[in-house]
């Protein structure tokens, strides 16, 4: 299943969730769009599952392959709860941790600097969206990347960061300090039904 390139704001309407985590797309339409958008329907217990896990993957802007891939080896981590730990490991994604540190203002934006070839992690370019970075491991910007105006006003533009990331304005560089922990990440995603989709799927 390819990546959902569509509108945003419409896709967070209809999965009823800022995927921004900003709020703003449900400001001031909070129903999903259409004719009927403002008449949701009871889900069933598979389509709570089923929305549960679209909601986490459109969030992080994944394939179908690269989260079910991701979910696995979640699975394979021996302590604390498989979800819990799903949810740790998205975070530690390249894409995210340049935009958890204000590099870019969405999750997109974010994917197209590493694509594009504008990140470092620890001091060497890194490419790939999807790689995991592990505590300790420093993330930046390219010396001539530093000048982007987009990459200035992001910055300008960020008030503050989750406690597991810091940053060094000096270098234009920031540290994952440590895995984060479930009370810092999205209250509004449920990842126990997320695990419970997977497990009918086998």
């Amino acid at each position: 299943m390819s990546r959902y390139t569509g509108p945003s704001w419409r896709l967070s309407r209809r999965l009823g969730i800022s995927l921004t985590e900003t709020g703003k797309e449900l400001s001031k339409r909070n129903y999903a769009p259409g004719q009927h958008g403002n008449q949701r329907k009871k889900l069933s217990e598979y389509g709570a599952q089923l929305q549960e896990k679209q909601k986490l993957r459109h969030m992080y802007g994944m394939t179908e392959r690269q989260f079910s891939t991701l979910y696995k080896r979640a699975g394979k981590i021996r302590e604390g709860k498989h979800g819990e730990n799903f949810m740790a490991l998205l975070e530690t994604r390249l894409d995210n941790l340049v935009y958890r540190l204000g590099f870019a203002a969405t999750r997109r934006q974010a994917r197209q600097l590493v694509n594009h070839g504008h990140v470092t992690v620890d001091g060497k370019r890194v490419d790939i969206p999807s790689y995991l970075v592990t505590p300790g491991q420093v993330i930046g910007l390219k010396e001539a990347s530093r000048e982007l105006a987009i990459v200035k006003e992001n910055l300008e533009n960020t008030v503050s960061r989750l406690e597991f990331v810091s940053y060094d304005a000096d270098k234009f560089e920031g540290t994952l300090t440590r895995l984060p922990q479930r009370a810092e990440l999205n209250a509004e995603v449920d990842e126990a039904l997320v695990v419970e989709y997977y497990n009918k799927k086998g």
